[in-house]
C-alpha cells in the first residue's frame, strides 16, 4: 500500500474532493494544512514548484490538483 499525503488549505474545494475520494476508497492518508505550517509550505514549493493546493503525494509520485485519472492510475484503481 502506498503512503498518501494530501497538502491542503482551508476553503479549498478540490482538497475536500480529494480527501472524500480517498475516504470513499477506504484509504488512509495524512493531511498537511500548509496554511498552518510555513515549513511544510516551503518544502512543498521546493519539491513541486507549486504554491496551490491540493498537492497529493502517493508513494514518491506527486499529483497536482485533484486529478482523479492520475490518482486512479497510481493506485491501480
Amino acid at each position: 500500500m502506498y503512503r498518501i499525503t494530501v497538502y491542503t488549505a482551508p476553503g479549498c474545494p478540490y482538497c475536500v474532493k480529494a480527501k472524500n475520494y480517498f475516504r470513499q476508497l477506504g484509504l488512509k492518508f495524512a493531511e498537511i494544512d500548509v496554511s498552518r505550517s510555513q515549513e511544510a509550505a516551503e518544502r512543498l514549493v521546493k519539491r513541486t514548484g507549486q504554491t496551490g493546493v491540493p498537492v497529493i503525494e502517493i508513494g514518491n509520485q506527486i499529483v497536482i490538483g485533484f486529478d482523479k485519472n492520475k490518482i486512479d492510475k497510481l493506485l491501480g484503481v
